[in-house]
């Protein structure tokens, strides 16, 4: 203990003298700090991995705060001629948004839901209306107001009781996604005193006294089931308890609002228990038990039971049983799989059923009519458009609603007719500013990847900016490439900025997503990763290659899993680009995958593998971005973190950080820019996110030599 505690004085007094030094030289010119390292080892299979920078995992040490807070004074040192045209962006940005706004009303059991925004507030007001839209307005969560003496606040579950007397809702106010779970009487506007820490999920049972709720373990894992009378005070029963870490506990209610359903997931494998809604206190039934490899997942209609399942095809099928037979032997094709068409996901409804496919990196809505199987898609318009259903609380509804966007549409909310095949525009995302989706043009392409698969990429532009195959311009390429999340083109008003100044931006639809089926995600998982890496590198040259932008006008941009993408990406072709972001990137693979302590570690053997076992561990270590740092010229890099982020510690973008500048052959900047206030998502309010977006573009547009002026 004594020699423990030596060390610890010796490395804060190295680091207060390393960051004093760093700090006088700031005043003359920026001068990155360099943090001290200190021995580290750890064995396994055989082998000792050194890592210097381990110590900077301890988030209460001072001497961490203080380095990270170097950090973050060199960033702000280095971008501060940039100001100026942060302040631009930041502003463009906000003229692209109508700052007071409503969300198109839902109907749910008598009343009419919706947010609205209000100008110069960062947080929505969550209101109702009994009856119909005259009547007077319900505030139910005021979210300014929850939001006051705190430095972040997010809104996680809302769930109102049947009778629309009592709101449950949760929220997080450090940015580490630990929710609080309250209950609200809406008939007095009081809290009850019921406060629960660390849920994840909520539910009511159709009694309007009995409330379903989950919890988080130390690991951020939800493995519990509660089952509580809120108004009752009494203590909450114990329901359910998941022992296997790889999987987690959720609930939900059918849209029936007949059954309850207790879903238990890994990332490959799921089971599910259904439940009365009317009988809260009663016994789960078990409709399939877990099986290695078989996902599915189970609705309600009628007499039936409908079931999406991978089982026997990775892009799923659809199955339905009577309720009295559950058991998988009763389960019958309803539709079948389909091998260039993914099954994403199923909704029931009283007269009809909706199938969302993807099929070709397209997304598609796919309405049955359940009495006559008649079956037709919704039209899809733009190669690039995406279809999604919006909130269909009501279980007996003729009119589907849902979202259509693309790069160049900004979202717009229908209800469709489905028997009169009928679209009702109930509103257009405004975008003021003078936006004209005629100023822009997209378009898909392919590249091949090194073992000969076709690699979609997705471009927009400025018609007019002097883009195009064969006339090379500034380009933004990005990606992310895990967990079977597909990359869509959403309309974003904050990617006008560079896109009115001549910056094309790109996405590659790589490996490790959906967007051609499962297969595509199974081709870029466990030790097929790194076809990931490889499908971004093919699409980065393919542009360059066919003239669209050259090495040094092109960034490339990942978050997340992403930011392993990018990380894996430059450790292989240091070359590739002119600028790059990465944004709370998962670039420690192989430490954090050996630490069973961490949120996400377990249950994420199933998508990176357990570096435990010898093959998955040498595979890792092929392509980890912190473990394969080298001394190489690297182009200028800006790495964006949260010091409460829960799903990628703040400590691998540091540790990243300070290796990568060890070892760096260059004079690009590096910089690392913390928000001390906020999780993985970055700021909660949406005026600070907004800054933080302008502090990113302004990186890209300054490394990549753009215009600062837009049209």
């Amino acid at each position: 203990m004594r020699t423990r505690c030596l060390q610890y004085l010796y490395l804060c007094l190295v680091t207060c003298q390393t960051f004093a030094v760093s700090s006088r030289a700031a005043s003359q010119s920026p001068v990155p700090p360099i943090a001290p390292t200190r021995p580290h080892r750890t064995e396994i299979h055989g082998l000792t991995l050194e890592d210097p920078y381990f110590w900077l995992r301890e988030k209460t040490n001072p001497a961490v705060i203080r380095y990270l807070k170097a950090e973050n004074r060199h960033a702000q040192a280095m971008m501060k001629p940039t100001e100026a045209l942060q302040k631009t962006l930041f502003k463009e940005m906000r003229s692209h948004i109508k700052e007071t706004d409503l969300s198109v009303p839902v109907r749910d059991n008598g009343y009419y839901y919706y947010s609205r925004q209000v100008r110069g507030k960062q947080y929505a007001v969550h209101c109702r209306k009994k009856g119909g839209l005259e009547a007077p307005e319900e505030v139910l969560l005021d979210v300014n107001q929850l939001a006051r003496g705190q430095k972040f606040m997010a809104v996680g579950e809302m769930s109102v009781s049947d009778d629309g007397r009592w709101l449950a809702y949760t929220t997080d106010t450090t940015g580490f996604r630990d929710y609080t779970l309250q209950v609200k009487d809406l008939q007095t506007g009081k809290l009850l005193p019921m406060r629960v820490a660390h849920v994840d999920g909520v539910e009511w049972a159709a009694d309007n006294r009995t409330l379903f709720y989950a919890v988080e373990d130390d690991a951020k894992r939800s493995y519990r089931l509660y089952r509580v009378s809120p108004q009752a005070g009494a203590p909450a029963t114990l329901v359910y308890e998941e022992k296997d870490e790889r999987f987690t506990v959720g609930i939900h209610r059918s849209r029936s609002k007949a059954y309850l359903f207790l879903e238990l997931d890994s990332h490959t494998t799921t089971e599910v228990r259904f439940l009365k809604a009317d009988r809260p206190e009663g016994a789960w039934t078990l409709m399939a038990a877990r099986e290695a490899d078989h996902e599915y997942y189970v609705d309600h209609n009628s007499d039936w039971f409908y079931i999406r399942s991978n089982k026997p095809d990775r892009n799923f099928a659809l199955f339905r049983t009577p309720v009295a037979q559950p058991e998988r032997p009763a389960w019958k094709v309803v539709i079948p799989p389909r091998p260039d068409v993914l099954l994403a996901n199923v909704d029931l409804f009283k007269d009809c059923y909706v199938l969302s496919e993807v099929e070709n990196a397209r997304t598609q809505l796919r309405i049955t009519d359940l009495r006559t199987g008649d079956s037709h898609r919704i039209p899809a318009g733009e190669e690039t458009a995406i279809l999604s259903l919006h909130a269909n609380p009501e279980f007996d509804s003729q009119a589907l609603r849902y979202g259509y966007e693309s790069f160049i549409t900004p979202r717009s909310v229908y209800d469709y007719h489905w028997k009169e095949r009928r679209n009702e525009l109930l509103k257009a995302t405004e975008v003021p500013g003078g936006f004209d989706p005629k100023n822009y043009a997209t378009e898909r392409i392919v590249a091949k990847a090194p073992d000969g698969k076709s690699v979609p990429i997705s471009l927009v532009r400025r018609v007019g900016s002097g883009q195009g195959a064969g006339q090379p311009g500034p380009l933004l390429l990005q990606g992310y490439g895990a967990y079977g999340i597909p990359s869509w083109c959403y309309f974003s008003s904050s990617r006008l900025a560079l896109l009115d100044r001549g910056v094309t931006v790109a996405i590659a639809h790589i490996r490790g997503g959906t967007e051609l089926g499962q297969p595509w995600h199974d081709d870029g998982r466990m030790l097929k990763k790194k076809n990931t890496f490889s499908d971004f590198i093919a699409c980065a040259d393919h542009l360059v290659q066919q003239g669209y932008t050259s090495r040094d006008k092109m960034a490339i941009a990942g978050g997340s899993a992403g930011g392993l993408l990018i990380g894996a990406v430059l450790n292989a072709r240091p070359d590739l680009c002119g600028a790059a972001t990465l944004d709370v990137p998962f670039v420690d693979v192989v430490n954090t995958m050996l630490d069973e302590t961490l949120p996400l570690t377990v249950g994420e053997f199933e998508e990176w593998g357990n570096p435990k076992k010898r093959p998955d561990f040498d595979y890792i270590r092929t392509y980890c971005p912190y473990t394969n740092l080298r001394q190489a010229a690297y182009p200028p890099i800006l790495i964006n973190t949260s010091l409460n982020d829960s799903q990628v510690m703040y400590w691998e973008p540091a540790k990243y950080t300070a290796k990568l500048r060890s070892l760096k052959q260059d004079h690009n900047p590096l910089l690392l820019n913390i928000n001390m206030d906020a999780g993985h998502g970055g700021a909660s309010g949406r005026y600070d996110r907004l800054k933080e977006i302008a502090f990113d573009y302004a990186f890209i547009l300054t490394q990549l030599r753009v215009k600062s002026q837009g049209p």
